[in-house]
């Protein structure tokens, strides 16, 4: 009988132990629990239609008004402001400064401040700048409104794949990204024929190249207001999922942490700077920053100085203007199938190599002696290389950091790390070189082909990294101390190749 009452007494004590480390853990048994493919497609396809378009406009007037001063430059603004020697890359090289010191900070307040406000804010800001620019009537003023512009676009690009991490699981991620990057290259194909529409005005003693600024900068300030009312904060917060699709949209991230991340919504994650040296410290971090600094090197100097190479293959300044759009819709396509292939195959390093490799015979073209038809044949082959790689090695770098603030800080160091390369881009293309600029076109060769290098040893450490865990080689972590901080070192999350 006593045996029988202690056996009860026994139970009882381990009941409520249960009961206790059950209302102490953060995520649920149910989290730990098959998704239904039919709900989770359903809360997917609706995440599509009302964050992506949204998304991809703001991409869009990001990119036109960066990349403006190029199709400016061919319509007179290098005349009027007497833009001589290495003014017009000086004016350039100025955005970037405050471009790269903001994206870390910038990234932390995406969910401090809400997304919902934050990235719409920064569009209206650079939007206002935007049409100052038409205003400018000398150098001081030009390079006063290009370091503005970059103060205010320095944290979108960041923000716009931190938001996206937040609603869309690991393997899905890459093509959504892709959906709104490939508004780059159609910047480029709409962005020069708008410039070429709007360079024909002449109105008030402002004329030609001033409207590209000022009417541009309108529609973007005009987006931004309304970009506001529509995209949601976080998934528990999107007024266009039902209550039960909300709380699968949240269940499903959890899932898709694989221990990385003990909390069930991405609003209970705390900031701790034991998270920040998480993200420094990865491996991954430090290969995909080094591999987006060279990738990201030809992308901008082919966005900015894509209408003047044009230009001087012979062709006068309108025909230089139409001639960019094809070889852009090159880089539209090539973006939305090699992030749709990429996330098909849940693999990005491949699709880095692949790329790398095409635009690599894009430069040779540029650079070996022949007709301007080859030449231009080259820049499409450019297009198709260097367009999709920045959102396939920003989504490996994404997907091989967790949890939240941890990825926030890896993302923010690897684009800030990245775009200090923009103060070499900015300097390839120099009038001196004109017109087959062979120093610049080399330099971006150099450049592929250190990211193809870098490439191949980030896929070689993710696969030895990958077998390690899964032989159980990395299972002493979970014994050395708190479980919930161990992020993207917990045994059972996989990096990806």
């Amino acid at each position: 009988m006593a045996s029988s009452q202690s056996l009860d007494a026994m139970e009882k004590a381990e009941s409520l132990a249960a009961a206790d480390l059950a209302s102490h853990t953060k995520v649920s048994y149910a989290d730990n629990q098959a998704l239904d493919p039919s709900l989770n497609q359903s809360i997917t396809r609706r995440l599509d239609r009302h964050i992506i378009p949204w998304l991809f406009g703001i991409w869009l007037l990001a990119f036109i008004d960066r990349s403006n001063i190029g199709n400016a430059r061919i319509d007179g603004l290098a005349g009027d402001l007497k833009l001589d020697g290495t003014k017009f890359n000086i004016a350039l090289a100025v955005f970037y400064i405050p471009y790269v010191l903001v994206d870390v900070p910038s990234n932390w307040l995406v969910k401090t401040l809400g997304a919902n406000y934050y990235l719409p804010g920064l569009l209206i800001a650079w939007g206002i700048v935007g049409m100052c620019t038409g205003f400018v009537k000398d150098y001081g003023g030009l390079l006063a409104c290009r370091f503005f512009l970059g103060l205010c676009e320095g944290g979108l690009c960041g923000g716009l794949i931190l938001y996206l991490s937040m609603f869309y699981r690991r393997h899905e991620l890459l093509f959504r990204i892709g959906m709104f990057y490939c508004a780059a290259p159609l910047s480029g194909a709409f962005g020069g024929l708008l410039a070429t529409g709007l360079a024909q005005i002449r109105h008030g003693g402002y004329n030609r190249w001033p409207w590209i600024f000022i009417v541009e900068g309108a529609l973007t300030v005009a987006y931004g207001l309304v970009t506001i009312w529509f995209i949601p904060a976080t998934p528990n917060q999107a007024k266009f999922l039902t209550a039960m699709e909300k709380e699968a949209a949240v269940h499903r991230m959890g899932l898709d942490a694989h221990g990385a991340s003990q909390e069930s919504k991405v609003e209970s994650e705390k900031f701790s700077w034991h998270w920040v040296r998480m993200a420094v410290l990865n491996v991954n971090t430090i290969i995909l920053s080094l591999n987006f600094f060279a990738i990201i090197t030809p992308l901008y100097s082919y966005s900015l100085f894509l209408p003047f190479i044009i230009s001087n293959l012979g062709y006068d300044s309108v025909k230089a203007q139409l001639f960019t759009v094809p070889p852009n819709m090159v880089g539209f396509f090539a973006v939305i199938l090699c992030t749709f292939i990429s996330d098909k195959i849940r693999g990005r390093g491949p699709i880095m190599v692949g790329c790398c490799s095409i635009a690599i015979v894009g430069y040779i073209m540029l650079l070996v002696e022949s007709t301007p038809l080859v030449h231009y044949g080259g820049t499409f082959l450019v297009a198709a290389g260097v367009f999709p790689s920045p959102p396939a090695v920003m989504g490996w770098l994404a997907n091989n950091l967790a949890p939240h603030y941890v990825r926030a800080t890896g993302t923010g160091l690897q684009l800030a790390i990245a775009n200090t390369s923009a103060f070499i881009a900015t300097f390839t293309y120099l009038e001196k070189d004109k017109p087959r600029y062979r120093t610049g076109h080399s330099i971006n060769l150099g450049m592929l082909a250190l990211s193809l290098v870098l490439s191949t040893t980030n896929i070689l450490y993710v696969k030895w990294e990958n077998r390690k865990r899964e032989r159980g080689g990395r299972d002493y972590r979970l014994i050395e101390g708190d479980e919930g901080l161990l992020g993207y070192r917990h045994p059972s999350f996989r990096y990806t190749i």
